[in-house]
């Protein structure tokens, strides 16, 4: 099993001068640090207008920056949204970066969730998935040499030579995200690696995994001609520290992660998912307020996930293992856990958890090759007590519920 590791670039209030910057040099000293501990990914989101969640609206600036100060790291778009960007830019800026890398990018797409994000680029949640297809087709000629002209329902694009091409050949691998289990059954039929941003048990994930490589071999259909990218990744929320209580008390950044998606929810805010206009909520002090109110409910959403002592991890990511799960993504740069935490969190799990499940990786190729040659048969199992986003620990709110009402 291969490990990466996560940034939303989240920035609670309140803001003071210097701290978008400090948050951004932070996660750059972090990337290099984890590049230099032999962790296999860095992902970097991108959003737009999301205030306090997410400050990372140019993932391909960051990850150029990133580039320069690391070494072997795979730099991964987690995910660009085609939606949002024209396919001719998108192609650019992913070329670019993996030549100033030398060939390291990991090109992950999306389509985005919410109207407060695709509403400024004039797109409408019921097209997001007709467009983000639309832009699959286009964007993935343009990676080839010589002239390229599409005319789609979305896009259209007269004849030019988009410059400059990738170092990886035919292109790098594709990944797309998935927040719910129809897509990540969709990435498989599509040949595209899947990026679960969901946060759920070892149980689960044997679900889904065997969910996304079913549809792999037995019902693809790609959207273009592109190169498939068997992979299925999971995101956890990831705290290590010597002890599993002062693990807990480091990530108090998760529950509030974990907040911000309930409260920013479909179930709240309806499937358009629209913030109110910016500066009217505190997302941090709503957060403190839910937390005082709910004490048992906050230690329940630190129970969970990879937060803990090195001895504690170890044992819930061998149920990752022995799921399949080909790479398992770290997030713990969330709320206001501190740099020093992250990075000695970082250095912990490096030294005293992740040689055990890099040393089995040749193990989990073998099985995965079979599984794609057809030698190994992969169960049709029930995935319906696994379709929650989240854990039955992770921080639940109510439904419509006005803000401060939790």
């Amino acid at each position: 099993m291969k490990f990466g590791i996560f940034y939303e670039l989240q920035l609670p209030r309140p803001w003071k001068e210097g701290d978008e910057q400090r948050l951004f040099n932070n996660a750059l000293d972090q990337m290099e640090l984890a590049d230099g501990l032999g962790f296999d990914y860095a992902w970097e989101v991108e959003h737009h207008f999301l205030e306090e969640y997410s400050h990372c609206a140019s993932p391909e600036v960051f990850l150029g920056a990133a580039s320069q100060r690391t070494k072997n790291i795979r730099l991964g778009h987690g995910i660009i949204q085609l939606t949002t960007n024209h396919p001719a830019r998108v192609a650019e800026r992913v070329a670019s970066l993996d030549l100033l890398s030398n060939g390291r990018v990991e090109f992950g797409m999306g389509e985005g969730g919410s109207l407060t994000e695709l509403g400024p680029f004039n797109r409408t949640i019921e097209e997001k998935r007709a467009v983000w297809e639309d832009a699959v087709r286009a964007v993935m000629p343009m990676f080839k040499d010589g002239g390229f002209e599409y005319d789609g329902p979305y896009f259209q694009f007269p004849l030019r030579n988009v410059l400059p091409k990738p170092v990886q050949k035919p292109h790098p691998p594709l990944w797309v995200a998935c927040s719910q289990l129809p897509t990540i059954e969709m990435a498989g039929e599509r040949g595209i690696g899947a990026l679960g941003f969901q946060f759920i048990s070892g149980d689960a994930a044997r679900a889904w995994v065997h969910a996304y490589y079913n549809a792999f071999t037995k019902r693809q259909q790609k959207l273009t001609e592109y190169q498939s990218n068997p992979n299925m990744a999971l995101v956890s929320y990831f705290m290590c520290a010597e002890t599993d209580e002062e693990a807990r008390k480091r990530a108090d950044g998760i529950p509030f992660f974990q907040f911000a998606l309930k409260f920013y929810s479909a179930d709240r805010l309806g499937k358009d998912r629209n913030r109110p206009p910016p500066g009217t909520i505190d997302l941090w002090a709503e957060y403190e307020d839910w937390k005082r109110k709910n004490p048992d409910a906050h230690s329940r959403a630190l129970s969970g996930g990879l937060i803990g002592s090195p001895e504690t991890i170890r044992n819930r990511l061998r149920k990752y293992s022995s799921s399949h799960v080909d790479q398992i993504i770290l997030l713990n740069q969330a709320g206001k856990n501190t740099h020093e935490h992250i990075c000695e969190s970082l250095e912990l799990f490096a030294k005293e958890v992740m040689p055990e499940f890099h040393d089995a990786e040749a193990e989990h190729q073998e099985w995965k090759q079979g599984v794609l040659a057809g030698d190994i048969e992969l169960d049709e199992i029930d995935t319906t007590p696994y379709t929650s986003r989240f854990s039955k620990n992770s921080v639940q709110l109510k439904p419509n519920a006005a803000a401060g009402d939790d």
